[in-house]
């Protein structure tokens, strides 16, 4: 079907008090199991490209990007393509006409006036491109490799009021907010705080967004989208299934040179997991 936008998806979700889930991508493989498993699961699916990805991928973004769009448009569930934690004007110029329909543009790091300013610019030439944009407050650590941050750390929780006057003033359509959860958890024991997102809930008036997912467990995972989140990232828990399946194959056919055999179970794991998660946060 044809390629459909993170804001409707989005918007669906919040009308129905659920989430859309949101996968990063790296390779083809990770695209056509990302659809697979959400078609298995029958749910819409968000495509997620990071500045991260782009730079392995030599800095170049639209052959990958055409090639989710490509393969979203022979899919059976409605598919949007966003761009993840970007810091670079560059890329936010690019993304339109690449096929992406929404940014997440990331100045989380700086100081919040610096925050603000940056993304308020974001926004304003993500909005005259038609492109939907998400920004973060709060920082939730982890990202690229850098060390999560202590629970406690100043900054490192969004505050309600700062959350309140930060999307009036910046003018995003969504907000990523620091509750707990934190960047390339290879474990699922993260411990939000729902207290915190339900204040945050009553804040902002816009869909609030969860980074981090791979290492929340599922109950707190579906009461965090009971709390108010509206779209879920996932990105570590599609690598782990990839990489220990072919780790797995390769151990037990130590002369395999055709990198289609091993690609393919690792195409296969990461499908099983987008449809374990899908259904894991809607079960029927």
């Amino acid at each position: 079907m044809p390629l459909t936008t993170t804001g409707a998806l989005v918007a669906r979700a919040r009308a129905a008090r659920t989430a859309v889930l949101a996968f990063n991508i790296i390779t083809l493989e990770h695209v056509e199991a990302v659809i697979a498993g959400a078609e298995s699961a029958g749910v819409p699916v968000v495509l997620q490209v990071s500045e991260n990805a782009v730079k392995f991928r030599h800095g170049r973004l639209r052959p990958l990007a055409r090639a989710a769009v490509a393969a979203a448009e022979g899919a059976a569930v409605p598919v949007a393509l966003h761009l993840d934690h970007i810091r670079t004007g560059a890329l936010l110029q690019e993304a339109a006409d690449a096929g992406f329909s929404s940014v997440m543009y990331d100045a989380s790091h700086l100081p919040y006036d610096d925050n603000l300013a940056s993304t308020r610019a974001a926004a304003d030439r993500a909005h005259a491109q038609g492109l939907w944009i998400e920004a973060e407050l709060g920082e939730i650590g982890g990202k690229g490799g850098g060390p999560a941050r202590g629970a406690h750390a100043p900054g490192a929780r969004t505050d309600p009021a700062e959350a309140r006057a930060f999307v009036t003033d910046s003018h995003v359509d969504a907000l990523a907010v620091a509750v707990g959860s934190v960047h390339a958890m290879t474990t699922r024991t993260a411990t939000l705080d729902h207290e915190l997102l339900q204040r945050l809930r009553a804040s902002v008036d816009v869909p609030l967004v969860l980074h981090g997912s791979s290492g929340v467990p599922d109950t707190e995972l579906r009461a965090a989208v009971a709390g108010g989140i509206t779209k879920v990232n996932i990105g570590t828990a599609l690598n782990q299934a990839m990489t220990g399946a072919i780790r797995d194959y390769l151990a037990a056919h130590p002369d395999e040179v055709d990198s289609r055999g091993y690609l393919a179970v690792g195409r296969e794991a990461m499908a099983h997991t987008v449809e374990r998660i899908s259904n894991r946060l809607n079960p029927a």
